[in-house]
C-alpha cells in the first residue's frame, strides 16, 4: 500500500492552515473617517454639555451611515485605519475606542470630507493615522 493517501490528509491541513495565516479576517465593519476641530459644542446628542466628552478626546460624530435617527448618541466604536490614499498613513497596529457626541451633518466644526461612516476629533484621527489626509478607510466595530 503507498504512504501517499496517508500523508493527503495532514499535508492538506497543514496547507489550509498556511493559507489561514495570510488572510486577516473583519470582526467589523468597513467604511470612512474624516476629521474635524473644535468647537464641538453644541452636539445633536447632548447640546452644551461639557460632561458629554471623555477627557481623552477620543469621541467622534457618525455619518449618516450609522447615525440612525439619533440612536448612535453615546455608542462606542473600536476603530482602526485600515488604508489611505497616501502610503504609511495608517499607525499599524493601533485601534482607539471612540464615543458618538454628535451628527456629522449637523456639527457645528465642518468635516475635512462629508458623506464618511464617522467623523473623528483630530485627537482621535492622529492616533491611529499620520498625517493630515482628508479621509481614512477604517475597520470599526461597535462595542
Amino acid at each position: 500500500m503507498s504512504k501517499a493517501p496517508q500523508l493527503l490528509v495532514p499535508c492538506t491541513l497543514l496547507f489550509l492552515a498556511q493559507l489561514f495565516c495570510f488572510f486577516h479576517f473583519s470582526l467589523g465593519d468597513i467604511g470612512t473617517a474624516a476629521t474635524y476641530s473644535p468647537p464641538y459644542t453644541p452636539t445633536a446628542c447632548y447640546g452644551n454639555d461639557a460632561s458629554q466628552f471623555p477627557s481623552s478626546n477620543l469621541f467622534g460624530a457618525a455619518g449618516e451611515g450609522i447615525w440612525d435617527n439619533g440612536a448612535a448618541c453615546g455608542r462606542q466604536y473600536k476603530v482602526r485605519c485600515i488604508s489611505a490614499t497616501v502610503p504609511r498613513t495608517c499607525i499599524p497596529n493601533k485601534t482607539i475606542q471612540i464615543r458618538i457626541v454628535d451628527r456629522a451633518q449637523t456639527s457645528v466644526s465642518k468635516p475635512t470630507r462629508g458623506g464618511t461612516t464617522m467623523v473623528l476629533t483630530t485627537t482621535a484621527f492622529g492616533t491611529i493615522a499620520n498625517g493630515s489626509p482628508a479621509s481614512i478607510n477604517i475597520e470599526f466595530q461597535e462595542v
